[in-house]
């Protein structure tokens, strides 16, 4: 553990004299919302980690412009903030495609997706975010969609009703959902390619964060490039909100630069250790330690006991905690590892 920084100046220690430092730092905030889409690669080539996905695309892209046609529908899946949507936008830049963007819960009613279908030029791309959240008669539309490129719809009602055929220009849909399982087989079986984003490396992270402090124009140490990666949780997403963070840090104390002294308090400040954990991630496995003595405790009791919801723990925290192996499901609920009492400095 190094020797922290005294000198360093934190919020409360920030007098009126600071006034000018602060409104520049809430500036830095502000404009956080539009560095997210510079930091984002445009082309397949400054796109890191996922090797294994890149190797496929490499194949399927030259292919697809080769037959001078749109790729097969794609569905990436995996945990939140691996890049989903970026690899999206990056498909498109290199099939040269224009991109349409929505999600899965702003489709409510089947004449909002046939709107958006027919809106379509050949080779487009529709990306719809969240695509497990579809609802079931929207969902239907799809099936002719993508095998058929055309629209079936019916007109009128009762007696009078009839079916309607419109064809749709070829087009290709990417869909991006964090839970597989919760689309049906119909339409998970209709995506040529289902590819799936593995949580990154430690090295892969340390690229990613020199990456975006240089496309934000801030100097940052080796030393803590390596440390923000260490607690970015093996998510791009994460580390490049640490890396803002720490930005705005150096910033309020007239740093040119950040250094692992300022990184080391700025992640204190944040209440992120150097796993990654944060005050719930803690709160969780303290309260499975303490109150249930390791387990196992069932998701609605713990979700009880943390006054977290069941979808938050299961969805957000559960699966970084059991890629550190501090967290495992049993027939009977969760159960703790010894390396959770090591970390946390309890005892078992």
């Amino acid at each position: 553990m190094i020797e922290k920084n005294k000198n360093l100046k934190k919020p409360a220690d920030l007098g009126a004299g600071a006034k000018p430092r602060l409104q520049q730092a809430k500036q830095i905030s502000e404009e956080n919302g539009k560095s997210e889409n510079v930091l984002r690669p445009k082309v397949l080539s400054d796109y890191v980690g996922q090797d294994g996905i890149k190797r496929n695309l490499s194949v399927f892209l030259p292919a697809a412009k080769k037959r001078g046609e749109p790729m097969e529908h794609i569905l990436l899946h995996g945990s939140p903030g691996l890049g989903k949507t970026t690899l999206a936008y990056i498909l498109a830049s290199e099939m040269n495609a224009q991109i349409r963007s929505t999600s899965g819960p702003a489709i409510e009613k089947p004449g909002d997706l046939a709107a958006i279908l027919t809106n379509l030029k050949p080779g487009d791309i529709l990306f719809i975010d969240e695509i497990h959240r579809l609802r079931s008669n929207i969902e239907e539309i799809l099936y002719s969609a993508m095998e058929d490129f055309c629209l079936d719809l019916i007109v009128g009602k009762g007696p009078s009703a009839r079916s309607m055929r419109i064809g749709l220009p070829k087009f290709t849909l990417i869909g991006a959902t964090t839970k597989l399982s919760a689309i049906s087989s119909p339409l998970r079986d209709r995506f040529g390619n289902v590819l799936k984003l593995e949580f990154y490396t430690e090295p892969d992270i340390t690229k990613i964060i020199k990456r975006s402090a240089s496309l934000l124009k801030v100097e940052i140490d080796e030393d803590a490039a390596v440390r923000l990666s260490k607690s970015a949780r093996r998510t791009p997403r994460i580390a490049n909100r640490l890396l803002r963070r720490t930005r705005d840090f150096a910033h309020v104390n007239d740093k040119n630069c950040v250094t692992l002294a300022i990184t080391e308090e700025t992640l204190e400040i944040l209440g992120i250790d150097e796993l990654g954990l944060d005050s719930t991630d803690r709160k969780i496995l303290m309260t499975i330690a303490e109150k249930f003595q390791g387990g196992p405790v069932g998701l609605s009791t713990l979700s009880a006991a943390t006054n977290e919801e069941d979808a938050t723990i299961e969805d957000i925290y559960e699966p970084f905690l059991m890629q550190l192996g501090f967290l495992k499901r049993g027939p009977r609920g969760r159960l703790l590892t010894k390396n959770v009492y090591t970390h946390l400095g309890i005892k078992q």
